[in-house]
């Protein structure tokens, strides 16, 4: 049986997943329901979703350490794959990577990925809100080839640093891919999600791709958060939707910050970032 079922959210943290996943599951509702916020958790399910790990070891999962959780990763997505008939999206934040024989994002059962890509210098305050750390840290940890995150139960993910993260997506051999840049759907989400559509051969319904784009607004998304909650905000995180439009770090990132994401990062910056390439560098400069 075919278990290539997987197409995969994927991106460094805070950028912009849980936008896409939000036009997905709406987008794809069945009879034009509206899925909440709080609803993509089982609309989208994430691969170091605990119930899964649960299920894969026989037990409520608790690992003792990194090596616990990651040889699970595998079983995991298997079942993940199988839990629904035909295609089903599924959001990671880990790179492509192998740890010894396991492959982090199993060929087997993957059909496509979705890359979301935002940059870094607005990631890094962002990121820093997520994690409840100090901006010098955040962007530590973006440039750490080490870098990664674990739940309470010890499930990780394995992110390393924000430019190996994206070129072991966007450099992955004979994966059907789709990048997104997160500054490209703020700028005209209606042309950016029908590029999506078609990447994916979904018809696309002008209503229905409107209604979608209206439910998974930034707006509507943050409102809801206010209203409800949200289910996968972090404890230590106050709020999950605080900055949706580009261009934050202007007022968020002093000289020396701009100057360390630009040095480590140069050569992303200039493949996927060349208009920014001017700015940040006179923004690196000393007042």
């Amino acid at each position: 049986m075919n278990q290539r079922r997987i197409i995969w959210l994927a991106s460094f943290h805070k950028s912009g997943n849980t936008w896409v996943r939000a036009f997905l599951a709406n987008y794809f509702a069945p009879g034009g329901a509206r899925i909440g916020l709080n609803q993509l958790f089982d609309a989208v399910v994430s691969d170091v979703r605990q119930d899964f790990f649960d299920q894969a070891a026989g037990r409520a999962f608790k690992g003792r350490d990194f090596d616990d959780s990651i040889a699970l990763r595998p079983r995991v997505q298997r079942l993940i794959a199988a839990a629904r008939p035909g295609s089903q999206f599924v959001k990671t934040h880990s790179k492509i990577a192998r740890i010894g024989p396991i492959d982090l994002i199993l060929p087997e059962v993957t059909a496509a990925a979705i890359y979301i890509v935002r940059n870094p210098f607005d990631v890094a305050p962002s990121y820093a809100r997520h994690s409840n750390v100090p901006l010098d840290r955040s962007i530590e940890n973006m440039c750490d080839p080490k870098a990664l995150t674990a739940s309470e139960s010890q499930i990780f993910e394995v992110l390393g640093r924000w430019d190996d993260h994206l070129s072991s997506w966007t450099g992955s051999p004979g994966l059907a891919l789709h990048v997104m840049r997160y500054e490209d759907i703020a700028a005209d989400p209606e042309r950016a999600f029908r590029a999506l559509l078609g990447f994916l051969e979904a018809p696309v319904g002008d209503g229905k791709l409107r209604r979608a784009i209206r439910h998974a607004s930034f707006d509507s998304l943050q409102g809801q958060e206010a209203r409800q909650g949200f289910r996968e905000r972090p404890a230590a995180m106050r709020r999950f939707f605080v900055r949706g439009e580009p261009g934050g770090w202007r007022t968020e990132l002093t000289p020396a910050q701009v100057a360390r994401i630009r040095s480590e990062f140069l050569p992303a910056l200039e493949q996927w970032y060349p208009e920014m390439l001017a700015e940040t560098e006179a923004a690196a400069r000393p007042a």
